[in-house]
């Protein structure tokens, strides 16, 4: 399986390890503790990784929500252009 073909993995991992990075540094640069501030950065990675992937992923569903009803909206544009039961047509009566 490649992982980059999967909508948001990459930009997900890169957040994760960005944010592991900043929880862990921070907190050692504060603290001075080895091993909290690894374990920090673990759980860091985790949730930096899981919230950036839903956020990521709903915003994509959303996004593809709006690109279906526009195709169906195309389509039906399409299909009755110029008839007599074309909703966007001036009738005269």
């Amino acid at each position: 399986m490649d992982v980059q073909k999967i909508p948001c993995a990459r930009e997900s991992v890169l957040f994760g390890s960005v944010g592991s990075l900043v929880i862990g540094v921070g907190h050692f640069l504060a603290t001075s503790r080895i091993k909290r501030s690894c374990d920090l950065a673990a759980c860091g990675f985790i949730f930096s990784t899981l919230g950036s992937w839903i956020y990521c992923r709903y915003n994509y569903a959303k996004l593809r929500i709006q690109q279906r009803i526009v195709q169906d909206g195309i389509k039906k544009k399409v299909m009755y252009e110029g008839s007599s039961i074309d909703p966007t047509a001036n009738s005269v009566k």
